[in-house]
């Protein structure tokens, strides 16, 4: 069974999942870079977004679309002698963190579809 859904959670959800997409293409980026003379991390934003658009009750398709920053000093760490600022057990632990709240956001997904297929089977 088939069917189209419009509703206000389902684009929350999957602008939740894009910005945590963005988020760990970018913590990727910058470990593969760790060793890259003069590389500079960058950082993903998008919480904040979502909670305005939430907030506002403004939320549209895009509204609260993931920003990313390139940070001179995004962590603690000081930058290397080869001017590298990437942090690896600060990036590691932040992909873990991103690969869970993704796996949670997914779920939360799956039981919303499942919710709405259920309510569409009952209003039969």
């Amino acid at each position: 069974m088939s069917f189209a859904v419009s509703d206000g959670v389902s684009p929350l959800l999957h602008a939740a999942l894009t910005g945590l997409q963005t988020r760990q293409d970018v913590i990727s980026n910058n470990i593969a870079n760790v060793d890259t003379p003069n590389f500079t991390a960058s950082s993903v934003d998008f919480e904040s977004a979502l909670q305005d658009a939430i907030s506002s009750g403004k939320f549209q398709d895009g509204s609260a679309a993931p920003s990313v920053a390139v940070s001179e000093q995004p962590t603690d760490t000081p930058v290397g002698a080869n001017g590298n600022n990437v942090d690896l057990r600060h990036e590691m632990v932040a992909s873990m963190q991103t690969q869970y709240s993704y796996q949670i956001v997914a779920r939360g997904i799956s039981d919303h579809y499942n919710l709405l297929k259920t309510a569409a089977v009952e209003a039969r």
